[in-house]
């Protein structure tokens, strides 16, 4: 009896949830599947140097008249030695998707390898390969980065469509702060430059996420 009780509970608060809360949740399945397969993941060396994670789940493609693309997401960055921020919540729009492996929605993330590509992440809108430098990321935990695009890129990218993961190209893609989520996870107007760079407490919801982020890259 206790069990079924429990089991409701738990029931009734997956059900209550509201869809940033389950829009977090789904970005932290995204990275935990991705980063458990050793084979086909992001290189550890890359994520240990990044200065912040981008994961956008459930992409989609063809969601605007003329088969634009279109995703909500979060990002992360650094707090020094202690660990990962709040999430911002992001929304990306647009690009090129050069390398997609089919399908017509995708899991996306991307890694801001320096200071110059957080800062872009902290403004009004930027695009990639025009604002910012943007490659596809390599795969493989052990894989090399070491052609000249993925050197000087300070955004890294990758997909994931009916479970093949690989670099994507997302030139000409836009990312901007989503202002309408961020108020909702926080109660408040809060821009993602105070999210990112300050110490914001973060949601209950955004707890499963900073600790897959600690788990696979921690300074600490």
């Amino acid at each position: 009896m206790k069990r079924w009780v429990c089991f409701l509970l738990f029931a009734g608060l997956v059900a209550a949830a509201t869809p940033e809360q389950k829009r977090l949740n789904d970005a932290a399945e995204v990275f935990a599947e991705v980063m458990g397969t050793p084979d086909r993941t992001i290189p550890q060396n890359l994520l240990d140097k990044a200065e912040c994670v981008i994961i956008v789940p459930g992409m989609k493609k063809g969601a605007f008249i003329f088969g634009g693309k279109y995703g909500r997401g979060f990002a992360s960055c650094r707090k020094g030695n202690v660990g990962w921020s709040a999430p911002a919540a992001v929304r990306v729009e647009g690009g090129s998707f050069g390398l997609q492996i089919g399908g017509a929605e995708s899991d996306i993330i991307m890694l801001v390898m320096n200071k110059r590509g957080m800062d872009r992440l902290q403004t009004s809108k930027f695009t990639l390969g025009g604002d910012a430098t943007a490659a596809a990321g390599p795969v493989g935990r052990n894989a090399q980065a070491d052609t000249d695009a993925t050197l000087r890129a300070e955004i890294l990218t990758w997909s994931r469509s009916r479970g093949l993961f690989g670099g994507i190209s997302l030139q000409g893609a836009t990312l901007r702060p989503d202002e309408g989520v961020n108020r909702a996870l926080y109660g408040k107007p809060i821009e993602n430059r105070t999210i990112l760079t300050t110490d914001v407490k973060p949601p209950a919801a955004a707890g499963k996420l900073l600790s897959l982020l600690n788990k696979y890259s921690s300074r600490k």
